[in-house]
């Protein structure tokens, strides 16, 4: 199946005299998210290669169930999503609508996962659908990059996107590389508390010394080579999106290996929280804190000033607006009461250095 481009737009708000900033707005996509892109592409393999007679299955609650509930609808094949208990109701009512079959598979993540592994054990045309750790995953979300360079007048100076678990990520640095932007630096952006990826490439870039939050564990992956940050739970806002438990190793080995840098930069929830409201403002957009996460380093001057060297910023800097459902506007009453009672400012993690920025 085929998707419209999504938009590239020029940010008036954002952008300052010699720094143009663009947007690439994932929102639009029929499951509100990038995640359209790689899930659409990984149903209609999975399609072709099992017939029409196919069943995909996933366990998530998140921006990945629609996205695949919204491609089978699309290709008209059967749906299951198995969600944790503490599902909202609308979200089953968001995933049904798209014919799905919603089914509350235990009180635990890891409980929906294994109802969920079940049923593709039992059925022949049974096929489990993962959220972010698949090359194909990369492969779809790779024509966000494919489009950009068809949109955009320049290579960009720099590309900001927050991460998860890293399929977007790993679609990013596989469209660079498919369009020549190899060297372009990518700043991979979290938040405290969800930042598996911040902490797995420092274990790796610093030979496995690297101290570890409460609860985070290290963890060796095989296949890659490489040392994982096993996070057993958050303490983020944001975590319902970027809560990974782990980054998928391939992503992390592409990453280690990628002739261009990849930035990884950890900021609070409240600065997601002020970028969300922000951005809400100026674009008349409703954004998950996972996606305002990206956002903080077009908000604050002094962070993108730390992460593009003055000699780049003649060149437009590219934000990868990753959209979600999960958001609304009690939430963003929320987020702006938080930050109107927070501190005046934040300690901000740009790979082990730690720089402030003002509210």
């Amino acid at each position: 199946m085929s998707l419209w481009p999504t938009p590239l737009v020029l940010s008036n708000p954002l952008s300052r005299k010699d720094v143009p900033v663009y947007l690439k707005l994932e929102t639009v996509h029929p499951g509100m998210s990038f995640k359209s892109r790689g899930i659409s592409l990984f149903v209609q393999r999975a399609k072709e290669t099992h017939g029409p007679a196919v069943h995909l299955v996933i366990a998530s609650g998140g921006n990945a169930a629609l996205a695949v509930a919204c491609a089978a609808r699309s290709l008209d094949v059967r749906c299951t999503v198995f969600l944790p208990a503490g599902a909202t109701e609308s979200t089953l009512n968001l995933l049904r609508n798209e014919n799905a079959e919603a089914v509350v598979g235990g009180k635990h993540y890891a409980e929906a996962l294994y109802a969920a592994k079940q049923v593709v054990g039992a059925e022949e045309n049974a096929v489990m659908v993962h959220a972010y750790d698949d090359p194909i995953i990369w492969q779809g979300h790779s024509t966000i990059i494919q489009e950009v360079s068809r949109q955009m007048p320049l290579k960009p100076s720099a590309i900001f996107c927050s991460v998860g678990g890293g399929g977007l990520l790993g679609g990013i640095m596989t469209g660079c590389a498919q369009v020549g932007w190899d060297s372009v630096p990518i700043i991979a952006l979290e938040t405290f508390g969800s930042n598996c990826f911040y902490h797995s490439m420092a274990l790796n870039r610093r030979g496995g010394v690297h101290a570890l939050p409460e609860g985070v564990t290290a963890v060796h992956d095989e296949i890659h080579n490489v040392q994982l940050a096993h996070f057993s739970s958050f303490s983020s806002k944001a975590s319902g999106s970027l809560g990974a438990s782990q980054p998928a190793a391939g992503v992390v080995n592409m990453a280690l290996h990628r002739a261009g840098p990849v930035i990884c930069v950890s900021v609070p929830d409240e600065l997601s929280m002020q970028a969300a409201c922000a951005f809400a403002d100026d674009h008349k957009l409703l954004v998950e804190l996972s996606c305002s996460t990206t956002l903080v380093a077009a908000y604050k001057r002094e962070l993108f000033d730390h992460l593009v060297p003055p000699k780049d910023t003649e060149r437009p800097s590219l934000f990868i607006v990753c959209g979600g459902f999960k958001v609304s506007l009690s939430d963003m009453m929320e987020y702006r009461a938080s930050v109107d009672s927070c501190a005046d400012s934040f300690e901000v993690h740009c790979d082990g250095e730690v720089i402030q920025v003002k509210k």
